[in-house]
């Protein structure tokens, strides 16, 4: 899947290969479609059957200022609606993209009806993957993309001057595609990496489809009502998105180009087609969704040409570390399900921060510089009463 110009349209490399991954791309399809149903009745419908369960005298109380709680699941209404434009559009966008349509009324129970196909597991992505949009596409959301993108595009500033051309980069997990999209503007040649369908229905929307900047209203807090000082913070909204990608690169002088693909990073990237192909690869929240982070390193280096950089900025929050031993290998909600040398293949290990150090060094590279305990904040309400900010390693390492 490639973008490109940021008008692309990823439809033309976009294909499905077999019936799992078909399934794969519908559950996920069907999760943007069922969003607005699935948030009304989690958020809003069974908080006010709570809500009449309670004593009557009680509920009266709360349903008055100054509390007003029945007007405030009204609000929470409103605001899913908004949220569920935002999931629509990326529906719609994803549906042009492969082919597909809405299933007409005649079809409703034929076998072909993908509607209600998303699992308990698509919801809940599509759900994360909106509030996402706070962290990668709004204004407020520039502090955390600053704490972890920004170390990666200074390193990168510098390496660049010893370069007679433009820097090939590589970001995989890129996810809604912020970071590839950063590098271009800032004259990188840039390519991400995303295994998940949600992800990069996301981001072929905002990168190719979405034609103004504030073009989207979301409200990235409103389906949790735990740790808010006060309803205005609950109910705070953000504009979506704080740029458009394709007036933005069209108003800069030399861009690098962007491309996207959607693969297993490890089979892709660790390839002899891949071989010695980039300057730099850039790993930001990435490699703790390793199940064997060896693997990751090898097909780093495998891309890497001699003497590129591997950049990384991220914690070591392990993914796979409470699958049930065995359980590895038996995923369903990834792009492609590979029999061997992808990402699903069995087994998993957790290292530590010096340890993961110690395995870059001892796999081909060289350690250029360390810092650890970086803020960094991941989708973080700066109002929530409850705080959680990742203290975030970032190395530098040359391939020797």
């Amino acid at each position: 899947m490639s973008a490109a110009t940021p008008d692309a349209e990823f439809s033309e490399d976009l294909q499905i290969h077999d019936e799992e991954e078909r399934r794969v791309l519908l559950g996920a399809l069907s999760s943007f479609y069922q969003y607005s149903k699935v948030a009304h009745y989690n958020t809003t419908h069974l908080r006010r059957q709570s809500f009449y369960a309670l004593p009557r005298a009680h509920w009266e109380l709360l349903a008055k200022p100054p509390f007003s709680y029945l007007e405030t699941l009204d609000e929470v209404d409103a605001a899913i609606d908004e949220n569920a434009e935002l999931a629509g559009a990326i529906l719609q966008s994803g549906l042009h993209s492969f082919g597909l349509s809405l299933p007409t009324p005649s079809a409703t129970s034929a076998t072909n009806d993908w509607r209600a196909t998303a699992s308990s597991n698509d919801l809940e992505k599509a759900r994360s993957t909106l509030r996402q949009f706070f962290r990668d596409w709004s204004e407020e959301g520039r502090a955390e993309r600053e704490a972890c993108y920004g170390p990666v595009i200074k390193v990168l500033r510098t390496e660049s001057s010893l370069y007679s051309r433009k820097m090939r980069v590589l970001v995989p997990g890129a996810g809604l595609g912020r970071l590839v999209f950063d590098l271009c503007c800032a004259g990188f040649d840039s390519e991400g990496n995303e295994i998940s369908y949600h992800q990069l229905l996301a981001s072929s929307y905002i990168l190719n489809h979405c034609s103004e900047s504030r073009m989207h209203t979301l409200y990235p807090w409103v389906h949790s009502f735990s740790n808010h000082r006060n309803r205005e913070s609950h109910l705070r909204s953000v504009q979506i998105p704080d740029v458009c990608p394709g007036s933005t690169l069209g108003a800069i002088e030399n861009p690098g180009e962007m491309s996207m693909s959607a693969s297993d990073f490890l089979l892709l990237y660790g390839s002899g087609e891949q071989k010695d192909t980039f300057d730099a690869v850039a790993t930001v929240f990435f490699l703790d969704t390793a199940p064997n982070v060896i693997r990751y390193i090898e097909a780093i280096k495998n891309c890497l040409r001699k003497g590129g950089l591997l950049i990384n900025v991220g914690p070591l929050l392990w993914h796979f570390e409470n699958n049930a031993p065995g359980s590895r290998g038996k995923e369903k909600d990834s792009v492609f399900q590979a029999s061997t040398m992808g990402i699903a293949d069995p087994g998993s290990v957790e290292l530590t921060d010096d340890e993961v150090v110690a395995l870059v060094e001892t796999l081909g590279f060289v350690i250029e510089s360390r810092e650890s305990g970086i803020s960094a904040p991941y989708i973080q309400d700066i109002d929530s009463m409850l705080q959680n900010t990742y203290k975030a390693s970032h190395w530098v390492a040359r391939k020797k």
